[in-house]
């Protein structure tokens, strides 16, 4: 049986995995597109400003077409909702504080699950529990993180919380024009941070685990 320690370099490879499969697919998706914006319904293709990734879930574009790349979006989808728990998971076991290992493993596991579902008819209450729950998990993940010498990743868990709120805030409001080009900001920003906790964290660097706390 897997040790922690063990099961660290499977967990890493199994991140890395899931988030270039699942960023292939998406690509795959979106050039499948037809067409179809809310900001203008008669568009070709899919355009990264204006269109949102939900769009890429539907039957049918929003100019009326069929759409061949909606089975693309949601295996990639599936993908990259087991890959942002898999990262939760790992989290959990680098970060070894009993409170902050268990919050992280249950958004872990449940977040596979809520994610995966924005890209089904219960989009919009989807959205705004994953999101809570992943704002938690990175909130910890960022105290932790500020207990350490790695200062670079400091700086990318405040930056990317920031981008996260703000981006929350424009779907609040109702901003849809500049949330469409947030968004991809928002998943490009949290995939980056995503690939370097991954890669560049380590239960030494964090003072409580090394105090056996």
């Amino acid at each position: 049986m897997l040790t922690q320690r063990d099961s660290q370099p499977l967990l890493q490879r199994a991140i890395l995995t899931c988030v270039i499969v699942s960023v292939v697919l998406l690509l795959i998706a979106s050039a499948l597109y037809p067409g179809g914006s809310l900001a203008d319904s008669g568009s070709i293709g899919f355009d990264w400003s204006k269109n949102f990734i939900s769009n890429l879930f539907q039957e049918k574009a929003i100019n009326g077409m069929a759409n061949p790349g909606r089975m693309w979006a949601l295996i990639g989808m599936a993908v990259h909702a087991l890959g942002d728990g898999l990262f939760f998971i790992r989290m959990s076991r680098v970060i070894l504080e009993k409170q902050a290992t268990w919050v992280l493993r249950v958004i872990g596991y449940t977040n596979i699950v809520f994610n995966f579902m924005i890209a089904t008819a219960l989009h919009d209450a989807m959205v705004t529990i994953s999101s809570t729950l992943s704002l938690l998990g990175l909130f910890y993940i960022t105290v932790f993180i500020f207990r350490t010498r790695l200062h670079v990743l400091k700086v990318c868990c405040v930056g990317c919380l920031l981008i996260f709120y703000y981006t929350l805030y424009l779907y609040g409001a109702g901003d849809l024009g500049l949330l469409a080009i947030m968004q991809k900001v928002a998943v490009i920003c949290s995939t980056m941070l995503i690939l370097g906790l991954t890669i560049y964290t380590k239960a030494s660097d964090f003072p409580s685990n090394r105090q056996g706390t």
